[in-house]
């Protein structure tokens, strides 16, 4: 069985849909034929060249991962979907050939039926070469590198507990993961870091020291004595201003649920405040994202990424304190891939 990286959209727009339907889509736009026909890569590569009007080089790259989905992909094959809106990572097991529906929308024409067994995995749970893998660019293709099948396969069968490669030499060659999100890279790297150093108490002091390079004056209770509040925020010189914010932080390893988001909600009313804040660092359950939007004038969902976005935002305005728990520096990088 092979292990399919398969991106729903640049920015995990389509990410409902592959779950809601148990499918994943070839997401190429304005595709009006069914490409099964297409009965060579040469002649693929020829009809998305004058299709799509672009260079042949383009032409390549792109056709080449539409081949693999139609012809490639085999059943049972495991799909990794990163997610865009958490930070987690869903996987399935293709259930079928390559489908097409002429009734359909062009970017959902062709699909696959998938058997989504494991969502909300939490990125801390992979190695660092596995997440790197996870972050190829493509939309499509095969993750090779590290005996990647056999260790996912591992830690499929053991609950996710970490599979560490023992021979980095493995499967090093004929790499279909090329061109890496150096974004998503040092991401993970920060992540990697803020996990290792930060993890439990800590991480409250980083979140009080974001709120207040926003403007907050924050109490943080000590430690074991929350009253099931980490921080109490407000705004003006006292914090007596609104808003009041309760802000509740879990950094375990698992999504939290429902039941944790209920009980923010509850702290709030004893604390008379106006709003909270539910940071949780592997993310949320499907149980809380199906209530963000009815939830969104009272209580905001802080996963890691909005973390590390609210850290890069603030971080000049940080103290020297906090500044020092997270020593990071601003390089530049070309956005064109191009290259």
């Amino acid at each position: 069985m092979a292990v399919w990286l398969n991106r729903a959209g640049s920015n995990g727009e389509y990410e409902s849909k592959f779950l809601k339907d148990k499918r994943i889509y070839l997401t190429w736009g304005r595709v009006t034929q069914d490409l099964r026909t297409i009965k060579s890569k040469e002649m693929l590569y020829d009809w998305y060249e004058d299709f799509y009007e672009v260079s042949r080089r383009s032409a390549i790259a792109s056709s080449t991962q539409i081949w693999k989905f139609i012809n490639i992909m085999n059943l049972e094959d495991i799909v990794v979907l990163p997610s865009k809106r958490n930070s987690t990572i869903h996987f399935g097991r293709i259930k079928s050939e390559c489908k097409y529906d002429e009734s359909s929308v062009d970017i959902y024409k062709h699909y696959r039926d998938v058997e989504w067994f494991a969502l909300d995995i939490p990125r801390s749970k992979f190695d660092q070469d596995l997440l790197y893998s996870f972050g190829a660019f493509s939309t499509i293709c095969e993750i090779k590198r590290n005996n990647a099948e056999d260790r996912i396969n591992r830690m499929i069968n053991n609950g996710w507990k970490t599979a560490t490669i023992i021979n980095d030499s493995i499967n090093k060659d004929n790499e279909d993961e090329v061109d890496i999100d150096l974004e998503q890279y040092s991401l993970d790297l920060i992540v990697k870091y803020i996990e290792r150093k930060l993890k439990g108490y800590p991480l409250q002091s980083l979140i009080a020291g974001i709120l207040q390079a926003k403007g907050y004056h924050t109490f943080v209770p000590g430690e074991g004595a929350d009253e099931g509040v980490d921080i109490l925020a407000g705004k003006g010189e006292l914090g007596f201003l609104d808003p009041l914010i309760c802000v509740q932080v879990k950094s375990t390893d698992s999504p939290v649920d429902r039941a944790t988001l209920d009980q923010l909600i509850g702290t709030m009313n004893n604390f008379n405040a106006n709003n909270g804040i539910l940071v949780s660092w592997s993310g949320f359950k499907h149980s809380v994202e199906k209530v963000r939007a009815k939830q969104f004038f009272k209580v905001r969902l802080w996963n890691q990424i909005d973390v590390i976005k609210e850290l890069f935002e603030n971080y000049n305005n940080l103290s020297e304190e906090i500044k020092n728990m997270v020593p990071l520096k601003r390089i530049w990088i070309l956005t064109n891939n191009d290259l």
